[in-house]
């Protein structure tokens, strides 16, 4: 079992930047490939980005490559994403989620755990 708890979210005007943390607890957080999705209001869920368990391969969906960054850091149990250049539809909640490490994924059907998620929300 692996437990996921998000934090950063908040409220930031367009053009802002924020950085969400996810800290895993449990098993081995380095045996673990991590994802960022998020989900608005009305709509389904959305891959946003994904890290490889030694980071090293990342991977973005089209809409946020170039202003976000996903890393991880396996000393502190913990994956962060850097949002930059935040537009108002960004608006959504981000959860983390942590899947057994195989091959970066952008199905949330892939992934085995997930946090409670955090809200962000970008004012235009």
């Amino acid at each position: 079992q692996v437990k996921l708890v998000e934090s950063g979210g908040g409220l930031v005007q367009d053009g802002g930047s924020l950085r969400l943390s996810c800290a895993a607890s449990g098993r081995t957080f380095g045996n673990y490939d991590m994802g960022w999705f998020r989900q608005a209001p009305g709509k389904e869920r959305e891959f946003v980005a994904a890290i490889r368990w030694s980071g090293g391969a990342t991977y973005y969906s089209d809409s946020v490559k170039g202003r976000f960054t996903i890393s991880r850091d396996n000393a502190k149990n913990t994956v962060y994403l850097q949002m930059n250049s935040l537009k108002p539809e960004d608006t959504a909640v981000y959860s983390c989620a942590a899947r057994a490490a195989y091959r970066l994924s952008f199905s949330p059907s892939d992934y085995d755990y997930w946090g409670q998620g955090t809200q962000v929300t970008v004012s235009s």
